[in-house]
């Protein structure tokens, strides 16, 4: 999933927030650094929430993009670098955006669902993305972060 600019050209499933972020969701088998890069030659970068609204547009563009009942899991720009450690009690569990500018955002409690608890670490860089399943019986999908 990538946070652009503006949307792209390409014919990308694309949502834009009122604020003037777009994410767009690719479908492809590749690891976090070939998504990273993919973003990249879009103008964008991984996509990053800070809240709310942002996380419930990207959700539904990304159950779009699934297409199917099988879970899916898309690369987000969630990393833990190998100097920080996990924190069970953070709602991101030590994990912060790449790509915020190394700003240290404010996480609201309701982005803190994990679908599976990341491994405790103080030693490796991991990566998270977000992970869905088949839709809820309220009609959405059911996430959660997953490393």
């Amino acid at each position: 999933a990538c946070a652009l600019g503006r949307p792209p050209p390409s014919r990308a499933a694309v949502r834009c927030h009122a604020a003037g972020a777009c994410f767009s969701a690719h479908r492809a088998n590749s690891s976090y650094a070939e998504a990273r890069s993919a973003c990249g030659r879009q103008r964008g970068g991984l996509a990053w929430v800070s809240g709310e609204p942002e996380l419930r547009l990207l959700l539904g563009l990304l159950a779009e993009a699934a297409a199917g009942p099988a879970p899916s899991l898309f690369w987000v720009g969630l990393k833990r670098n190998a100097s920080a450690c996990t924190h069970a009690e953070q709602p991101f569990r030590g994990f912060s955006w790449e790509g915020a500018g190394g700003a240290r955002l404010e996480v609201p409690a309701a982005l803190g669902r994990w679908a599976k608890e990341p491994e405790r670490s103080c030693l490796t860089a991991r990566c998270a993305g977000l992970y869905l399943a088949a839709a809820s019986p309220g009609g959405g999908p059911s996430w959660g972060w997953k490393e």
